[in-house]
């Protein structure tokens, strides 16, 4: 795809972070946009945003691990705006630090119901949109860890590894269709995952958020860059495309060495109490 105006451009987790950066960069490119966040505040401040720059917005509250949610968003999209030309599942969150034996079974229900199973509901709601349409694009967000494994965070990496799964399937299945399709693995972006993540050691989320550096904006900007240009896999930030070779290559070392960086960076930081 070239060119977004007048596209009925779908964001989930369009509230803040990335999804909020993805909308207001294709609000600019003079698309339709329809935006869903589980948080309603934040997702009218998103809207307000939008509306300013005089872009036409359906936004609705949305918690995307409920089957029966979007599929009646999917309804609505087509209803307020027309057929969808881009979806872009995008909604996430995150635990705390914790062990696989540490990590509850709700937990990890919860996390893949989000994630995982926020991707696949978003994905089967829109594909029938996206298959009239002349030229469209669907993108599912992974992660660096949807590439490789990271110590203690058993869920976050289920859910993002099985993101990536069904994305390259879809990647084989849409080959000769009118759908791009594009698995996203953003790196250390600065959003409010990791502040808002659930349970674990607290302490260690909020010291690991300082690590992460990376703009939203930069995030969709390559993300969009990566629609333009057809990227099946669009990776974004160094050590995305680092962990990305890396994991070919030697992944458990990998896992080992990055992850052995880190926590001791981290574990230096809550000793000195600078979190």
């Amino acid at each position: 795809m070239k060119n977004f105006k007048d596209k009925v451009v779908v964001i989930t987790g369009a509230g803040s972070g990335i999804g909020r950066a993805l909308a207001l960069n294709f609000s600019k490119k003079g698309a339709k946009l329809a935006i869903a966040d589980v948080n309603e505040v934040n997702l009218n401040e998103t809207a307000d945003v939008i509306k300013k720059e005089g872009t036409t917005v359906f936004y609705k509250v949305l918690d995307v691990s409920k089957n029966e949610q979007v599929l009646k968003f999917a309804e609505d999209v087509k209803q307020n705006l027309g057929a969808a030309d881009v979806v872009i599942n995008n909604a996430g969150v995150a635990l705390g630090k914790m062990t696989v034996e540490e990590t509850s079974i709700e937990d990890m229900e919860w996390i893949m119901g989000i994630n995982f199973w926020g991707m696949v509901y978003g994905t089967k709601a829109f594909l029938p949109q996206l298959k009239k349409q002349e030229t469209t694009a669907l993108v599912n967000v992974s992660s660096l860890f949807g590439l490789i494994g990271a110590k203690f965070q058993s869920g976050y990496c289920a859910s993002k590894f099985a993101i990536r799964g069904v994305n390259e399937v879809l990647m084989a299945e849409l080959e000769d269709t009118n759908i791009q399709m594009h698995s996203v693995h953003p790196g250390g972006v600065k959003t409010n995952i990791s502040r808002n993540a659930k349970g674990g050691d607290q302490r260690y989320s909020k010291s690991f958020e300082k690590l992460l550096v990376l703009p939203p904006e930069y995030a969709a900007a390559t993300i969009v860059n990566g629609i333009i240009k057809n990227k099946k896999r669009i990776l974004i930030g160094k050590d995305a495309k680092g962990g990305d070779f890396a994991a070919r290559i030697a992944p458990i070392t990998l896992i080992n060495y990055v992850q052995g960086k880190i926590f001791k960076k981290l574990q230096q930081r809550i000793e000195a109490k600078n979190i």
